[in-house]
């Protein structure tokens, strides 16, 4: 644990919970924080333990998931910089839903709840902030629970990628920020099904080669995104309008497994 560096100020002060603060309530705020350096797999937090404080991820991803009673992972959410995570947990004082661990060597800056606490009854603004936030959060869940029950596998996975690209036209290079199976767990899927989805996005331009993804032309995987007519479960009734056809081969692929 070590002292956060202006960096790291700067980072956690561009984070959603602390959009609208005024710098005196920012710096009111940070002044309690601490920065850990995480490798790989070490945890934060886990399901269950008595929730201390809340984070603001300065560097690398963070993997937040639940362990079910069968011993399994579920996936939740997969955080990167400039994202924070258990603002809620911070007014409760109770545990935490789940567990979180760096994914790659990250970057975390921990802020107390006693002293988040405190700063409100001094600055309300603050609570006001830190709800924006937790409903932030709340409205993207309700966005993944979407993606899962109204998009195809090859959906999510096209839109995963467009996400992380750089531009939404042209050829693009993209580098998986992390392993695959957990990819496949981000997106709902199972290790075999990501496998099959990338062999179908073969025949629309895209060629995963390990943790490097070349795209053709990212115009047309974004039109995967839009499109419903690649859907397995419906295939020849699409739910809205698609653009101009371009992916014969998926639709044929699907119909045909």
């Amino acid at each position: 644990m070590t002292a956060p560096t202006p960096v790291d100020f700067q980072v956690a002060g561009d984070i959603p919970a602390f959009s609208g603060l005024k710098l005196q309530a920012l710096s009111v705020l940070l002044a309690g924080a601490s920065v850990f350096n995480l490798r790989p797999g070490h945890a934060l937090f886990r399901q269950g333990e008595p929730a201390h404080a809340f984070f603001v991820i300065i560097d690398g991803w963070i993997k937040i998931y639940r362990v079910t009673p069968a011993g399994d992972e579920a996936v939740l959410n997969v955080l990167t910089k400039g994202e924070s995570f258990a603002e809620a947990v911070t007014f409760t004082s109770g545990c935490y839903p789940a567990t979180a661990s760096a994914v790659t060597p990250a970057r975390v800056m921990l802020i107390p709840a006693d002293h988040v606490i405190n700063c409100i009854r001094d600055t309300p603004d603050i609570a006001i902030a830190m709800i924006a936030s937790t409903s932030q959060h709340l409205h993207r869940m309700v966005q993944q629970i979407e993606q899962l029950v109204a998009q195809s596998a090859t959906q999510r996975v096209a839109e995963f990628l467009a996400s992380l690209a750089d531009r939404t036209r042209g050829p693009c290079t993209i580098t998986l920020p992390y392993e695959k199976s957990l990819i496949a767990g981000r997106l709902g899927l199972k290790p075999e099904s990501l496998s099959r989805v990338f062999a179908k996005l073969r025949t629309v331009g895209v060629d995963v080669r390990a943790s490097r993804v070349v795209v053709r032309d990212m115009a047309q995987l974004c039109k995967l995104v839009a499109c419903d007519r690649i859907s397995a479960r419906c295939p020849l009734k699409p739910r809205m309008p698609c653009p101009e056809p371009a992916v014969p081969q998926v639709v044929q692929s699907e119909m045909n497994p």
